[in-house]
């Protein structure tokens, strides 16, 4: 019988709801294996699933849900607005199609997928996730992608600051001054290719660091994202890695390792900038 796994602690977002700290990422997860995928994660100790309209599993996630044979209200579950749906009308028709795959009643959170400024929609958008959750059909609202700018345009506008921003973030883009920006308003941050696509995996201190943890190098960083303090959504593709990705809450990174790792800073992007979109 597998090792119980030590469950992800709950962080408390601006607007007093809670999400698992860990989750599984559902990016480039093909619809096919989505609902297998998504119970083995539920099975190993996940409760946070995190999609979007444009990773083409939304129903497949919600059938897990159902299957899963849990209370709803103890699976936390993310979707996206695609950018393509940017805009006031567009966006609420976009969360309705995504709810019809779905299957669900609420959403627990709802992001803006990708600010897209050269179409200078994303003020529109947020508009409509507010009134979504004003409506009580999704708890929380944030964003994914945004730079501060972004996010004060957004706050400019409208008065309304999302709880979360998920944004591409890993040991050579550590995004330490957008953190300490979301820090400052009380945005969370949430970290997507968390590992650099695994690009961060062949550095050879990393496998030292494992060596003296006793754990994997992408336990390593996984747990660095813990420590900062960040929400992380690693992709897995077998019931193997998905419990491995959620075994790191049971070891302590020291000031040392923490340091280590910061050395592996590069400012490389393995997505591309919000801004030029």
């Amino acid at each position: 019988m597998a090792r119980p796994i030590p469950p992800a602690p709950q962080v408390t977002l601006a607007d007093g709801s809670a999400m698992p700290q860990l989750g599984y990422g559902l990016y480039k997860v093909p619809a096919t294996d989505a609902t297998g995928l998504c119970l083995d994660a539920i099975d190993a100790g996940y409760r946070h699933l995190d999609t979007a309209a444009f990773y083409d599993n939304e129903r497949e996630v919600g059938e897990a849900v159902r299957a899963s044979g849990l209370p709803r209200d103890e699976l936390f579950v993310t979707s996206k607005v695609w950018k393509d749906d940017n805009g006031y009308d567009q966006a609420l028709r976009a969360f309705d199609d995504s709810m019809a795959r779905f299957g669900l009643d609420v959403l627990d959170l709802f992001l803006i997928h990708w600010p897209v400024p050269s179409t200078d929609r994303y003020v529109d958008t947020w508009r409509a996730l507010i009134r979504l959750r004003d409506e009580g059909r999704v708890r929380s609202i944030g964003v994914s992608n945004f730079h501060a700018h972004h996010i004060e345009r957004l706050v400019d506008e409208t008065g309304e600051a999302p709880v979360i921003n998920q944004i591409e973030l890993h040991p050579r883009l550590p995004q330490t001054a957008l953190r300490a920006f979301h820090a400052a308003r009380g945005i969370r941050t949430e970290a997507w290719s968390p590992l650099a696509r695994g690009r961060v995996l062949g550095t050879p201190f990393l496998d030292e660091l494992a060596a003296k943890h006793g754990r994997t190098p992408a336990q390593i960083v996984l747990r660095w994202h813990v420590q900062l303090g960040n929400v992380v959504i690693p992709k897995a593709s077998s019931p193997s890695r998905i419990r491995e990705n959620l075994d790191v809450f049971g070891f302590e990174l020291d000031a040392d390792d923490l340091a280590a790792i910061a050395s592996l800073e590069t400012g490389e992007r393995t997505g591309r900038d919000p801004d030029d979109d």
